[in-house]
């Protein structure tokens, strides 16, 4: 989920970049991250920082699951 949330996030930066630098300037573009105003490319970060999340958990949890399976198979046995 976190993956798809990255890839997602590029997507879009990617996308408003080349509508944004076709028809403004690329400094028009770098200004929506910065501005007060709730834009676009404030959710690309946004979306960023909670698909790093997202791996982040994620890996914690796997190895939890792991261990937990191993403890299972040792009492099962």
């Amino acid at each position: 989920m976190g993956i798809l949330f990255i890839v997602m996030a590029t997507v879009i930066a990617l996308r408003n970049f080349y509508l944004y630098s076709t028809h403004l300037s690329v400094g028009f573009y770098l200004d929506n991250y910065t501005n007060n105003s709730l834009t676009n490319e404030k959710f690309v970060i946004a979306m960023l920082i909670g698909g790093g999340i997202l791996l982040y958990w994620g890996k914690f949890r796997n190895a939890r699951n792991l261990n937990n399976l191993d403890n299972d198979t040792k009492n099962f046995n």
